[in-house]
């Protein structure tokens, strides 16, 4: 499982080093280095405005990511397309050096805002890359979308 919150950087290239932690659960658990780096999905900001940042999935589950994907039944054609456009498409194999390092294409730092100061956040099964402007906004967003007071919440002990 991937866990944590580091914060480091990335350079005028869009090179930047993955965390050694991140990079253990890949090797360890997941028994491959290699992984798949993509849009992540959009966090509606309200008032019109979204945010996006950038998602990682182990590199065999994000095959199971894309079968799960095409046999899915519970989208409409729109939305099927929009997931298409914005995840599956731009998908990038990449693979880390002995250093931890990777490049982040131009693309993808245009459409996650990333400039120096990043973020890269365990999601249990994935990890997010945000910019740290976008990161303060959607970490804004998530307090107010917390599910204080709900039974959900209880059951989980929070």
């Amino acid at each position: 499982m991937f866990r944590g919150i580091f914060e480091t950087t990335i350079d005028a290239k869009g090179r930047t080093s993955l965390p050694a932690k991140f990079r253990e659960v890949l090797s360890g658990t997941h028994g491959d280095e290699r992984f798949f780096l993509t849009n992540s999905v959009p966090v509606d900001l309200g008032g019109g405005l979204h945010s996006s940042g950038l998602l990682i999935f182990p590199y065999k589950e994000w095959f199971d990511f894309e079968e799960n994907f095409r046999i899915s039944k519970g989208f409409t054609s729109e939305q099927r397309n929009s997931i298409m456009r914005t995840i599956i498409s731009p998908a990038q194999e990449c693979s880390a050096d002995k250093l931890g390092r990777f490049l982040i294409s131009p693309s993808f730092r245009k459409s996650a805002v990333l400039e120096r100061e990043i973020q890269f956040v365990g999601k249990m099964d994935k990890i997010e890359i945000w910019s740290m402007s976008e990161w303060d906004k959607v970490r804004a967003q998530d307090v107010k979308n917390f599910p204080s007071g709900t039974e959900a919440a209880a059951e989980l002990g929070l």
